[in-house]
């Protein structure tokens, strides 16, 4: 009986400690430093200019839109970004849709971009997605990024469809939020956002 006690007691010691352990990668000595994840560079923020908000660099990316065009979060460098990633089969995220392109189509101090994964979590491959959504009613407002294979939301650590993404002017990814984010929400959200 005693064994079985004392057995209990370790594993329970291991769970917990596992638990508290720290992330050595996600350490820092200068909090203003970032490291590149690919290259395993490191960049002194306070050489790109001061940090306005609180969190780490958003990855950046390099995606195509619907009609080709190329896409670097770089692009928006200075500027607020709301990125909403969904998919296809999601009924939630086709629900929103049209209330998004309603925010896509009024003048705010943020960009509005979607990002689908073609070939990743069950969404459809590229080819197949741009003919779907082609038949999509009410989202001319939208621009759609592909990120094939999953490749950003796997750096974003998506866990679930439809997930925000509010990025500051410095290119900080602020916060990210899993399901439904409503428009009165997103514009709240991106006025305490520098």
């Amino acid at each position: 009986m005693k064994t079985i006690k004392l057995l209990i007691v370790l594993i329970t010691f291991v769970f917990v400690f596992s638990a508290c352990a720290i992330n050595k990668d996600a350490m820092t000595t200068n909090p203003t430093e970032q490291t590149d994840k690919t290259t395993g560079d490191t960049t002194d923020q306070s050489e790109m200019g001061a940090k306005l908000n609180e969190g780490n660099l958003a990855p950046d990316f390099d995606l195509i839109d619907l009609s080709g065009k190329e896409h670097l979060l770089s692009d928006y460098a200075g500027k607020k970004v709301y990125i909403k990633f969904w998919a296809s089969w999601c009924p939630i995220c086709l629900a929103g849709l049209e209330e998004l392109n309603t925010l896509a189509g009024e003048d705010e101090d943020f960009v509005i971009l979607t990002v689908v994964s073609p070939g990743y979590k069950n969404e459809m491959k590229a080819e197949a997605f741009i003919k779907w959504f082609q038949g999509v009613e009410n989202v001319s407002n939208i621009n759609v990024l592909l990120d094939e294979e999953g490749t950003l939301a796997q750096e974003i650590g998506l866990r679930g469809y439809p997930t925000s993404a509010f990025i500051g002017t410095d290119g900080v990814l602020v916060k990210t939020q899993p399901g439904h984010v409503s428009n009165d929400v997103i514009t709240t959200e991106f006025e305490s956002i520098h």
